[in-house]
């Protein structure tokens, strides 16, 4: 009897031991992937949170909404359904950090005003989807650590926060394959006119539409950033600095359909800008592989119309400054 004891208690050692052994020897859980764009959710049965509440809040802590587009009507009109309950393209800015950063980094024009995408999913939830610093940083190449970048990131998630205070953010695991590339496009031309610049601006951007219209491209915001917020701060550096927002039905309606989250790129935002003294003119917006590849994009449907449409504003903008 007593070597059985024994030999029980030799055996439970030994698999005591191999256990803590097992547990030191445990892998330890990947680390979080860094997003480029965040969801913010919250369960909505009771339906108080709408696009309008959550403009409100927003609004209420400095970041007016110049848009806030209710896209499941031309949705059901142009394709016949809808994806989800509420899908909604909203566009967002605070002037004062809008200034600071322009001032320093013109290519935020490009980021300016910033979007977010307002949906309800099937499970009674809205979901709020925003760029996150990390995003608006890679995109722009603007330094991470830019203290008005970081404080207009900060702004955001109150914002978040105030429209849904019971909300969180989803845990996305889309893996960013280029951590550090922007895919912006950005072109420059001389400008070669005897034209006054507000002349020679008006002509040329009356083209650019007049060109991308025809195609289904429509410009839901326009900001003339001079008038709008520079002339507050006594900031006259520029002869011109524009911004267009554009959409197109046939590029946000397939997307959206499995990332409704891709709002927080779109719609696209497009600068000009010409500096006093200087003879160029520069354009630029970020390039669709920031949608693809910050957001795991890989069925074609969604790819294609992505990168026609950015063929098309491409195209257009080197015929007209060729």
């Amino acid at each position: 009897m007593k070597k059985i004891y024994t030999l029980i208690m030799v055996v439970l050692a030994t698999l005591s031991i191999n256990g803590c052994n097992a547990t030191s020897t445990v892998t330890p859980s990947k680390p979080a992937q860094t997003q480029d764009v965040q969801v913010f959710t919250t369960h909505n049965t009771n339906k108080k949170v709408t696009p309008k509440t959550i403009e409100a809040a927003f609004d209420a802590i400095g970041l007016s909404v110049p848009g806030n587009n209710d896209m499941n009507k031309p949705f059901k009109t142009r394709f016949g359904k809808v994806h989800y309950k509420t899908y909604n393209l909203a566009m967002y800015i605070n002037s004062e950090l809008t200034y600071k950063i322009i001032k320093k980094y013109p290519k935020f024009g490009a980021l300016t005003p910033l979007t977010m995408s307002i949906w309800e999913d099937r499970d009674g939830n809205m979901n709020i989807a925003t760029l996150t610093l990390n995003g608006m940083s890679r995109a722009t190449g603007i330094p991470k650590n830019d203290p008005d970048l970081i404080k207009y990131a900060a702004l955001i998630q109150t914002g978040l926060k105030k429209a849904m205070p019971d909300g969180h953010f989803k845990d996305l695991n889309y893996t960013v394959k280029f951590p550090k590339k922007s895919f912006a496009i950005d072109m420059a031309t001389e400008v070669k006119t005897d034209l006054p610049m507000e002349d020679y601006i008006e002509d040329f951007e009356a083209e650019f539409e007049g060109e991308l219209e025809p195609l289904g491209f429509l410009f839901p915001n326009y900001t003339n950033l001079q008038e709008e917020i520079f002339d507050d701060y006594d900031f006259h550096e520029y002869d011109f600095f524009h911004t267009y927002s554009i959409c197109k039905f046939d590029v946000i309606y397939p997307v959206s359909k499995l990332h409704p989250e891709a709002g927080a790129w779109a719609p696209c935002s497009f600068y000009l800008y010409k500096k006093k003294n200087e003879s160029k003119m520069y354009m630029g917006f970020l390039g669709v592989e920031n949608w693809i590849n910050t957001l795991d994009i890989q069925d074609e449907k969604s790819i294609r119309p992505l990168k026609e449409a950015q063929g098309m504003i491409v195209k257009i903008l080197k015929e007209m400054t060729e």
